[in-house]
């Protein structure tokens, strides 16, 4: 054991050396840290200026910084609104007395994010909050006479307030689902929304808790985000998105509420009986319109994803997006308010989209193989602000035409960096599954690619389990890094994938190791077929659904791999119910508590990795977080655990301090060379 360990260490200072003697001609995972990472973006009132944001990472501080820029798209110029320390973001223009200016959000003290505001013409940016403990998600009303902000407050008692006497006692006393969530225990605290009156100084007054006394969260944990409030355009009315459930771990049931600013603080319940996800609303710019996300089936969180419509003279709501066999995401209002733009999964890519409120006639605006994402609607209406990545390169923002037609950039962030770089390629490819439907395929090459040499190959087993495999540029799985090492990457849009119908969607659900893992079989046995490829020497990496992936074909997938990564993958579907925390996905997706009845607890087993350990034999990389509370980390623990004890080659690598991500630069670099390490010791040697 000592004697594997030595050599395994060896190998892992070989790989160090060798990431840190490249020149660069390649993508590394220390280069990676060093690309200028884009966020957000907005049009002046005016629409003669764009603000966005851009972080970079400093890999020895091991922490990273995001400022503001500017870009004047007269003539395309650009520059830096703010430098130094302390990270601005939901950042917003707002029209005030003294002209437009910018508020946003940033850290600069001891008391947390607080709400600041710059004049763009130049000038040192003010201070507009002083909220205990700070402020998130901000929203300046359209009027600029009242901020929308989020900030926790204390609803539930610790155990030193119930024992006074035992201030240093470290247990929790817990008497209800959800006492964790994702990466976080719960803190006792609940995100309440809050307005502020704006005073003609722009500094806010006294905040109102609009969510007082209520246990509930706004935004919705554990991914909502500002986008789950709005203005009305008059500026007297908030609608926001809350989870108001009895059962909050087993139930999906979230909705839009209504209150009036100057009225009682009466919340209103806009999507009464409609009990999946509803949120994101959105008023248009006329105020006849509230527009809102909605998904229709009861606890499954990837359903189709509906544009609702709520007419607010009459409340009638209905689907402006009815008839439509795809998904809709980050939707906003033409400036006219006779359309709404948003953007959809589309075979393999994310498009831009527009649907016309009179006619409901559907236009795509956008082509290629890119992952389009709106960012924001021209005060004109011509234009459209886009962001736009790819496998190959991160986001970068730009213009598109409203009626649709070319990109046009306005930032090349990683210019200097990608010139010295040689690029990979990537292909479209698609392949008959085993019942005879079609199966679309990414398949990545690497830079200056020989169809007359043999590659190792890597089949990449996507989470979610529902989640299209786009052309996104991921910090973590990157097709590009993997391409630049000399790997061919085949990235299969399973069953279970959105981007091909809803049926394509759903196929899933309560078959985990049936048809999709087919597919990706099925894919792989297509692509090693190929001269390029050397099929001695294939590897498959995944996770979450895609650590499952892995699990399973290690137990299911006969003699095609050669060597096998998982990352915070399921292991045993019975331990993994009673340990997460999110109850209406494994009810949906599985089909509920396994000791409900016989025939559910045989679809545990039936698909199980941890039934199939007896045919284990490929080598294993197992990883995983201690924070990961999605897919706790004694999933990982059993798998490493059982690779030892059937005596097949095995690795953990363990983050005490990550989640169901790894988000710090310097675990994100061992991430890489542990992942490289140990795909090139079992791909790559003779």
């Amino acid at each position: 054991m000592k004697r594997t360990l030595q050599l395994g260490l060896v190998g892992l200072l070989l790989a160090a050396t060798s990431f840190a003697q490249d020149k660069a001609s390649r993508m590394t995972p220390e280069l990676l840290w060093k690309l200028g990472r884009l966020a957000g973006g907005a049009y002046s009132p005016d629409g003669a200026w764009v603000v966005f944001g851009q972080r970079h990472y400093d890999l020895a501080r091991n922490s990273g910084d995001s400022d503001l820029w500017l870009i004047k798209l007269a003539d395309g110029t650009s520059r830096a609104l703010t430098s130094g320390a302390g990270s601005e973001h939901d950042f917003q223009w707002a029209t005030t007395p003294a002209g437009p200016r910018l508020f946003f959000l940033a850290a600069r003290g001891d008391d947390g994010s607080q709400a600041w505001v710059l004049d763009p013409a130049g000038g040192e940016a003010r201070r507009v909050t002083r909220e205990a403990g700070g402020i998130a998600n901000l929203k300046v009303a359209p009027d600029g006479r009242h901020l929308a902000f989020t900030r926790d407050v204390k609803l539930d008692p610790e155990v030193k307030d119930v024992y006074p006497d035992l201030p240093l006692a470290s247990g929790r006393i817990i008497d209800s689902l959800m006492y964790r969530h994702w990466d976080s225990w719960h803190d006792y605290a609940y995100s309440h929304l809050f307005v502020a009156p704006l005073g003609e100084d722009l500094v806010a007054g006294p905040a109102t808790d609009l969510m007082e006394g209520l246990k509930v969260d706004c935004p919705v944990p554990p991914f909502g985000g500002s986008e789950q409030f709005a203005w009305s355009p008059a500026g007297d009315e908030i609608a926001f998105t809350m989870k108001i459930a009895n059962d909050w771990a087993e139930s999906t049931d979230s909705d839009v509420y209504l209150v009036k600013l100057d009225g009682d603080g009466r919340k209103r319940c806009l999507t009464e009986g409609m009990d999946g996800y509803d949120n994101d609303p959105v008023y248009s710019p006329d105020g006849r319109w509230l527009l809102f996300h909605s998904m229709e089936r009861a606890g499954f969180e990837s359903d189709r994803n509906r544009i609702m419509l709520c007419d607010r003279e009459s409340g009638a709501i209905s689907e402006l997006s009815a008839g439509l066999d795809q998904m809709a995401h980050g939707s906003l209002w033409a400036p006219d308010s006779s359309r709404v733009y948003f953007s959809s999964e589309w075979r393999g890519c994310d498009q831009l989209f527009s649907l016309d409120l009179g006619t409901r006639t559907l236009t795509q605006l956008t082509k290629g193989w890119f992952n389009h994402d709106l960012r924001d609607v021209s005060p004109d209406g011509k234009t459209l602000l886009v962001g736009r990545q790819s496998m190959i390169r991160p986001t970068e923002l730009g213009q598109v035409p409203a009626a649709g037609g070319g990109w046009t950039a306005l930032t090349d962030l990683n210019a200097d960096l990608y010139g010295e770089l040689e690029l990979p390629s990537v292909t479209e490819r698609w392949v008959r599954a085993t019942d005879g439907k079609m199966i679309h395929n990414w398949v990545v090459l690497p830079p200056n690619f020989d169809p007359k040499k043999r590659y190792p190959m890597l089949v990449y087993f996507q989470g979610g389990p529902q989640g299209q495999i786009g052309q996104w540029f991921s910090f973590r799985w990157n097709f590009h890094l993997m391409a630049a090492q000399g790997y061919v990457v085949l990235a299969v849009n399973r069953r279970g994938l959105p981007g091909f119908g809803r049926a394509w969607n759903d196929a899933i659900s309560k078959d985990w190791g049936g048809q999709a893992m087919k597919d990706i079989l099925a894919a792989t046995d297509d692509l090693v077929t190929e001269p390029w490829i050397d099929a001695r020497r294939v590897g498959g990496i995944g996770a979450s659904f895609g650590g499952y992936t892995a699990y399973w074909m290690m137990g299911n997938a006969g003699d095609r791999f050669a060597a096998m990564i998982a990352h915070a993958g399921v292991f045993n579907l019975e331990s993994m119910y009673g340990v997460t925390e999110e109850l209406f996905f494994v009810n949906w997706d599985i089909g509920g508590p396994y000791w409900r009845s016989a025939e559910l607890k045989k679809a545990y087993d039936r698909f199980s990795p941890h039934r199939f350990i007896g045919n284990w034999k490929t080598p294993l990389l197992v990883i995983h977080g201690e924070k990961d509370f999605r897919v706790p980390v004694g999933e990982g623990m059993q798998a490493f655990s059982a690779a030892q004890l059937q005596g097949v080659p095995s690795r953990f690598l363990y983050f005490p301090d990550e989640c169901h991500w790894v988000l710090g630069p310097q675990n994100g670099v061992l991430w890489h060379r542990v992942f490289f390490d140990w795909l090139d010791r079992w791909l790559k040697r003779p």
